[in-house]
């Protein structure tokens, strides 16, 4: 039976991201937050935004609630420093974001201009030799002060993912995506047990390196990609979700028009993963297609599942939220299923962002009580 953090059935959480409120414009621009933070003005409106977005889920009434990702910068890809908060981190690689190495040389299309403005990045050295820079624990420090519920921890574009950007050649210091994967697993391990060791229950994994056997065509990624999820996850003491995100670049879903079937096709590969009590899926926004795989999912393995449309600006009734709700239930038995959104929160207005979560919440109330859970 998948780890529960709340003894609530069908509780309802975020992804992760949230949108910034307006007046905290600050920017780390790849500074240590203990160095950033030594502008008192910075450090202040940084606190103060995590306390807000942490006010507006609890308000809205979820059950476990996130940090809102306030540590990504505003740039690329919408949704801020997802990878680059950790390439500017991380030891070997160079701040510049240069053109994508999926797209070098390719003709203009809408792959190639959303790619680019993510960016690729050069690796020229060793990504072990400035441990303890990722500052996670003092991140968690600062949101946990102000949150009355469980909150779950988001762990930035993982292992694989970071390595999804990286150009490879006789100049880079790793010779291969697998390569540095494998490097860099043992940091983000470091970082999760010392979130536990501060109180955390709850993390989740945001490596999109699942999908990239869909774009190498190689089945052998899929095992050293497991692999490295494991060696993240090896003796960290806490409940562990995994999102595999369809996307979400200025609120596109950019894995659907090429891979429909995305999960069908790439979850079994992951089945029993050492470490992983859930898997974080998207399915609002495709109307809930292929929900039905669902009924696959091993036994002692939970599902967060997006029944909230982050993607349009609409916002979903608690009719909507419900009717999505129940396909799941036909598939997977509510003791293992988290309501959450589809993605993050961070593209949309705020006032948007919360009245969808408050009808997120009052949809799951509509589901408990007709299962008699509420």
């Amino acid at each position: 039976m998948s780890t529960r953090v709340v003894d609530t059935i069908l509780p309802t959480t975020m992804v992760g991201s949230y949108p910034r409120p307006h007046w905290f414009h600050h920017q780390l621009l790849g500074r240590d937050v203990r160095v950033a933070f030594k502008e008192v003005a910075h450090e202040e409106a940084y606190t103060d935004a995590v306390a807000a977005v942490i006010r507006d889920q609890e308000q809205a009434g979820l059950d476990i609630v996130t940090d809102g990702n306030m540590w990504y910068d505003d740039y690329v890809g919408v949704i801020g420093s997802f990878c680059w908060y950790l390439y500017e981190r991380i030891a070997g690689f160079e701040p510049s974001r240069n053109p994508h190495p999926s797209y070098v040389g390719q003709d203009p299309s809408q792959g190639k201009a959303l790619l680019d403005d993510w960016g690729g990045v050069i690796n020229s050295g060793p990504v072990d030799g400035a441990p303890d820079t990722l500052r996670w624990p003092d991140l968690y420090a600062i949101a946990a002060r102000h949150a009355s519920v469980p909150m779950k921890v988001s762990i930035g574009a993982g292992p694989s993912n970071l390595a999804w950007h990286v150009y490879f050649n006789e100049d880079s210091h790793y010779s291969s995506p697998k390569d540095l994967t494998f490097a860099l697993a043992p940091i983000f391990n470091k970082e999760m047990k010392d979130l536990v060791a501060l109180g955390a229950r709850y993390l989740q994994i945001e490596d999109l390196g699942a999908w990239l056997p869909l774009f190498t065509g190689d089945e052998n990624d899929y095992k050293w990609i497991r692999e490295s999820i494991e060696m993240m996850c090896d003796g960290v003491d806490a409940k562990i979700g995994w999102h595999f995100c369809f996307g979400n670049a200025w609120g596109n879903d950019i894995l659907s028009a090429s891979f429909p079937e995305g999960y069908q096709t790439v979850l079994p590969y992951f089945w029993g993963t050492e470490g992983i009590d859930e898997f974080v899926l998207d399915y609002a926004n495709r109307e809930m297609d292929g929900v039905e795989f669902l009924k696959n999912l091993p036994s002692d393995t939970g599902v967060q599942v997006g029944v909230l449309d982050i993607r349009s600006n609409m916002i979903d009734t608690p009719n909507m939220v419900a009717e999505r709700a129940r396909q799941v239930l036909e598939h997977v038995p509510p003791e293992r299923v988290t309501l959450s959104t589809d993605c993050g929160l961070k593209p949309l207005s705020r006032m948007v962002a919360k009245m969808k979560l408050e009808n997120l919440v009052e949809g799951a109330a509509i589901v408990r009580k007709e299962i008699g859970a509420g």
